[in-house]
């Protein structure tokens, strides 16, 4: 029976680990669980699972942080999202733990810690997020299997094809009206500029020790393709599924097995279309800028990252309008100081210092 630690039980990922656990009660067992808020979830979802050790963050900070290296459990799945969710990863890798892992700010802000630490602990990450498990199957699990390019898939978020300029009046609702996924607030906005794609972006180069000019994005308004793999003969592999989160949370759990699951069987009796579209670059910005603070390294994606959650949140109460996410998070990179990342206290600073820049400059907006 494979033990578990769920970092981020009563978030949308922690919810489906929550539902293949018990789909597989024989195989698994969650012996540890923590969340950052939701208190009566959270109760609700200890009472039913009875784990042997939880925490709420939000009240408990240390214990909860202690969950993620806890002697007894095989593996550690972080569900936890934002900056906050990542020293779970870094408690976890350092401790030699297998991680499953959900949350994008380890890789974007942290991944010349984590993967060298992960290197010499010999702990395993594996990808949760769909695109980056789409890859991880077409190298039939190999991360370090040769390539020639890595083609990750995006909607195009809430407004596909509108230009940039169309879009400064476009509400908090609007952007979150996703047509193929549902997701939590800050992701769903973060596919409508983009920002979340470039992001995944960084993931891949440091997931799979990629060039970024070996990465490219395209555009796939079904959500059926979730990515592709080209080889260096020229063969291209992909992995497809209607949209859901379930088989790459599943398989995470699983792995190397594959298990029944809840999804929808892909019906091809019936006709359908699986459209390309390239990626107008000049309509997400974020993209761009996501890029630059990846090639650029160092600091530069946790500057990003911290000014993107910021600016997001502004969006959300009101406060900034959609096309001033990216005037606020290229403000604060405009102003950042470069250098190499030192250890996660140094982190800590970056972000704590990007978030204050990026709260003054929406002040003045």
């Amino acid at each position: 029976m494979k033990k578990i630690s769920l970092i981020g039980s009563t978030g949308s990922i922690g919810r489906q680990v929550v539902e293949v656990v018990k789909r597989y009660p024989s195989r698994y067992k969650i012996v540890a669980m923590t969340a950052y808020g939701n208190r009566a979830l959270f109760e609700k979802q200890v009472a039913e699972i009875k784990p042997e050790a939880y925490a709420l963050a939000s009240e408990d900070g240390e214990t909860a942080l202690g969950l993620a290296e806890l002697a007894n459990a095989d593996l550690v799945f972080n569900a936890a999202s934002g900056f906050a969710g990542l020293e779970y990863s870094l408690k976890a890798v350092k401790a030699g733990k297998t991680l499953a892992l959900a949350n994008k700010e380890t890789l974007v802000c942290a991944g010349d810690l984590i993967i060298p630490l992960a290197k010499s602990t010999g702990a395993e990450i594996i990808p949760v997020d769909s695109e980056h498990s789409a890859i991880w199957q077409c190298l039939d699990f190999d991360a370090e299997k040769p390539v020639r390019r890595l083609i990750i898939t995006a909607s195009g978020g809430a407004f596909g094809d509108r230009r940039y300029e169309t879009l400064k009046n476009v509400t908090p609702e609007e952007a979150l009206a996703h047509p193929t996924w549902k997701m939590g607030r800050k992701i769903t906005v973060d596919s409508a500029t983009l920002m979340n794609k470039g992001y995944e972006v960084i993931e891949a180069h440091c997931l799979y020790k990629t060039p970024y000019s070996a990465i490219e994005t395209v555009i796939q308004p079904q959500s059926i393709i979730h990515s592709l793999v080209e080889f260096e003969d020229g063969a291209v592999m992909a992995q497809m599924s209607y949209p859901t989160m379930e088989i790459p949370v599943q398989l995470a759990l699983s792995y190397p097995d594959r298990l029944d699951s809840s999804v929808k069987p892909m019906d091809f009796r019936k006709a359908f279309s699986l459209g390309f579209k390239p990626l107008v670059r000049e309509n997400y910005p974020c993209y761009d800028l996501a890029l630059k603070c990846g090639e650029s390294g160092g600091v530069f994606p946790c500057v990003m990252n911290a000014a993107d959650e910021v600016a997001v949140q502004a969006f959300l109460e009101g406060r900034i309008a959609f096309t001033d996410i990216f005037k606020v998070v290229d403000g604060v990179v405009q102003t950042a100081q470069g250098g190499k990342i030192r250890n996660f206290a140094h982190l800590t600073e970056v972000d704590e210092s990007a978030r204050r820049v990026a709260q003054k400059i929406i002040d003045r907006l």
